[in-house]
């Protein structure tokens, strides 16, 4: 069965044109057949996923309401906790790590019949640009497996663009689901900050880190979100707003009878590292938002320069904090050594690979009694300013818009050796997670060499309706 949108899928369940399990029988044929070559999935939990699919099957025979996922295959980023299922974040300091208990957003996916069909391959503790950092093999871009699929949640984007997986979950804590789903072609949603719970999710930032789908199209994406999101006590910094029905949503028009939608244009997103090519793809992706009744309006970003140093200072300090608690002890890899500061020491050297060493030395530097107040916390400050630059640029537009990234996807291997060349990847992704803002990338068109390239829209916080109805507006005119 071709049906790769969520509602193909609900509809032929219910219709009885297949079952559910049938279709997580055929995913798992296509995973098989097709991974090998893309190495988007770490771990298969078939088990799970078939008791699922036969619960599923069960309502459809007995004619009982279908819930909005159900039998639809889904994957998961593999920095996200699953109950009785390997869980590694990529890394082998938790090469056999089996979680007890299930992240939020995965028991919530499930509870709407969603089939989990397994862990999807990433950067190490999800720190990277390009999926090479995992330390079990490399993704390659569908699109051309010659290239990376972008990072860190670079499984995840893989998977939705070789039909692996109807739609997926990643994270994003620098631009880990917009910048794969720009490489790859997909769209890749990053919620605000607080807007759906991180419980379960292996920290990296805690302030940065946030989880959110990767579909084919907006509406799947918006059904995704729509599942996950909402306030979970079990996450004291997941936000007591209401859900807005999302599906709903994207049917209001963006050409009103009032006052016309507005659209910002930050002259600081379309400087000279930016690709011509991708330049004008996305200025022509503008021009078309424009002709659908919305009023472009240039706006000003002014610290925008300072986002890449910013954030990797803030992402440093909280992951060496974090990352303090894989230690040998409690669960996870452990090297034998004769004493306990021996087997600290050869844990942490066998278990982390180069990048997350290199952060980790990074982020302790900057929280160093002697260096504090000259790093972390002028940083924090200028993260403060780099939010009051979109709260200002909000006084006068409903969404903005730039490109995902300065550059389709890479080659694998072409940056790897050079950290800020990877670095400075993210420009224009950190921005949206210093502040706290929704953004969403989606597919705009191609360069010469049929690579994709994203349209990246930011909004307000807590306004992914706007977010989304834009985005759908587009991709349907599209």
């Amino acid at each position: 069965m071709a049906a790769t949108t969520i509602d193909d899928i609900r509809a032929a369940i219910a219709e009885r044109k297949t079952t559910a399990t049938a279709l997580a029988a055929d995913y798992y044929a296509r995973i098989k057949k097709e991974d090998p070559e893309i190495g988007a999935f770490l771990t298969l939990c078939e088990d799970r996923a078939l008791a699922q699919a036969a619960r599923v099957d069960a309502l459809a025979a007995d004619g009982n309401p279908l819930p909005a996922l159900a039998g639809v295959p889904i994957a998961i980023k593999d920095v996200m906790v699953t109950n009785g299922v390997r869980t590694t974040a990529g890394s082998k300091i938790l090469d056999n790590f089996i979680p007890p208990y299930d992240c939020t957003a995965v028991a919530r996916l499930e509870a709407a019949g969603a089939v989990i069909l397994g862990k999807l391959n990433c950067d190490e503790f999800a720190m990277g640009s390009s999926t090479e950092n995992s330390a079990y093999h490399v993704v390659h871009n569908p699109r051309d497996k010659s290239r990376v699929p972008g990072g860190s949640s670079g499984g995840s984007a893989a998977a939705v663009a070789a039909d692996m997986a109807v739609a997926t979950l990643g994270s994003d804590t620098g631009g880990s689901i917009r910048q794969p789903a720009s490489f790859c072609g997909v769209v890749g949603l990053k919620p605000t900050y607080g807007r759906v719970s991180r419980y379960g999710l292996i920290a990296f930032a805690s302030s940065l880190d946030h989880i959110g789908p990767f579909a084919n199209t907006v509406k799947d994406a918006a059904l995704m979100l729509r599942t996950i999101a909402g306030r979970d006590p079990m996450d004291s910094t997941s936000a007591e707003v209401p859900v807005p029905d999302y599906v709903a949503e994207l049917e209001k028009p963006i050409r009103g009878s009032g006052e016309k939608l507005k659209v910002g244009v930050a002259k600081e997103y379309f400087g000279p590292g930016l690709d011509p090519e991708v330049r004008s793809v996305v200025e022509a992706a503008i021009q078309r938002l424009a002709e659908l009744g919305c009023e472009v309006v240039p706006v000003s970003l002014p610290h925008t320069e300072y986002a890449v140093p910013t954030y990797y200072i803030v992402a440093t300090a909280e992951a060496s904090s974090n990352l303090a608690r894989f230690d040998g002890v409690r669960y996870g890899f452990r090297a034998k050594a004769n004493t306990l500061s021996e087997m600290y020491r050869q844990t942490r050297d066998c278990g982390f690979g180069m990048e997350v060493k290199r952060r980790i030395m990074l982020g302790t530097y900057a929280l160093s009694a002697g260096y504090y107040d000259a790093y972390y916390l002028k940083a924090q400050k200028v993260r403060t300013l780099l939010t009051r630059d979109f709260d200002e640029a909000f006084k006068k537009v409903d969404v903005i818009a730039a490109p995902t990234c300065p550059t389709p996807a890479f080659r694998l291997g072409e940056k790897i050796d050079d950290p800020l060349a990877m670095y400075l990847a993210d420009i224009y992704t950190v921005t949206a997670n210093l502040a706290g803002i929704p953004g969403i990338s989606i597919p705009c068109g191609e360069n010469h060499e049929k690579l994709p390239i994203g349209l990246q829209l930011f909004a307000r916080h807590f306004d992914e309706a706007t977010l989304l109805r834009v985005a759908h507006a587009y991709e349907r005119a599209r």
